[in-house]
């Protein structure tokens, strides 16, 4: 598939769902190998989190025992903050390859023209652009520091309103388009961070509504589908309980307790990896309008064709 072309709000769709028919397979097989090992230390830390928060603090509270809370905390105090630091760095560094990892596939997509391309040469990618994603980092963080005080302000006037909550998703769509815009550009290697920054807003507004609109619904279907997919495991826990009532059976505390601790570790696994494949889907999608209106701006594919047919002569 050509990533330089000029795309309209529906070719968006189109294409990005096109582009995971033909090369999904290979896109997520790689983000496994490169994310894997993140994903699995934070899915290992997020095991004890919610075991912990089953076994003690709701197993407390459902035995009336809410001062064995408190001695527990005194006790393991030291291992809890040791658990949450683990878990605050490993998800700051899986956080920043997970999120650079659609910028720099494409990157290799668009030199090698397809999936012509190894982990190896991903992770060599990663190597050289180390230093830019955390400058990228350090800049994003300087710059969302202001940039959430208007976008809090507008989302809360936005909520007040029926019509309001619907614009939501698109104020979400807009920021996320201008950060992974400015990375994607910066990762080009042509531009300066807050060079990248201004010109992924001017990318922005030259289709600004088709652009947003098309980020936002993405971000709104795998909200809802994270949130449906999250209700499964629930709903099979709670028709559990609720057959054991009916057969006048009257479920034990520990029966309860184990009921709770295996659902929520069922939610959370199910919900993490789910939430990571449709984090793909969404950046892929931004990806994808990135590419389209960079065209639209330097007209980059039209100027190789025209350099093809000069050469041709």
């Amino acid at each position: 598939m050509q990533l330089y072309k000029s795309r309209g709000f529906g070719e968006y769709f189109q294409d990005t769902f096109a582009f995971l028919k033909q090369n999904g397979k290979h896109l997520f097989k790689h983000f496994f190998i490169i994310n894997g090992i993140f994903l699995l230390i934070l899915m290992v830390l997020g095991y004890f989190f919610s075991k912990f928060y089953t076994d003690v603090i709701f197993g407390g509270l459902l035995n009336g025992n809410s001062a064995g809370i408190d001695e527990y905390m005194n006790q393991n105090s030291g291992v809890f903050i040791v658990l949450i630091l683990v878990f605050i760095i490993v998800g700051l560094l899986a956080a920043m390859i997970s999120y650079s990892y659609v910028p720099i596939y494409l990157k290799l997509y668009s030199k090698h023209d397809g999936k012509n391309f190894t982990a190896t040469d991903i992770i060599n990618t990663y190597k050289a652009n180390i230093g830019k994603i955390f400058i990228f980092l350090l800049c994003g963080i300087l710059i969302v520091i202001p940039l959430m005080l208007g976008v809090g302000i507008l989302l809360f006037i936005l909520a007040i309103t029926i019509i309001g909550i619907f614009a939501m998703p698109l104020v979400i769509g807009a920021v996320s388009l201008f950060y992974q815009g400015a990375l994607m550009e910066y990762l080009d290697e042509k531009r300066g961070i807050w060079d990248s920054f201004g010109y992924s807003w001017r990318m922005m507004s030259s289709k600004f509504w088709a652009a947003i609109a098309c980020v936002g619904i993405f971000y709104l279907i795998s909200y809802v589908a994270q949130n449906v997919i999250a209700l499964i495991p629930y709903i099979f826990g709670m028709v559990n309980l609720f057959t054991e009532i009916e057969t006048n059976t009257v479920p034990e505390p520990m029966a309860i307790q184990k009921t709770m601790t295996v659902m929520m570790l069922a939610i959370f696994l199910l919900t993490f990896l789910v939430s990571s494949i449709l984090n793909v889907v969404v950046q892929l999608n931004q990806g994808i309008v990135y590419y389209s209106l960079k065209e639209d701006n330097e007209n980059i594919n039209t100027k190789s064709d025209i350099d093809l047919i000069g050469s041709g002569e």
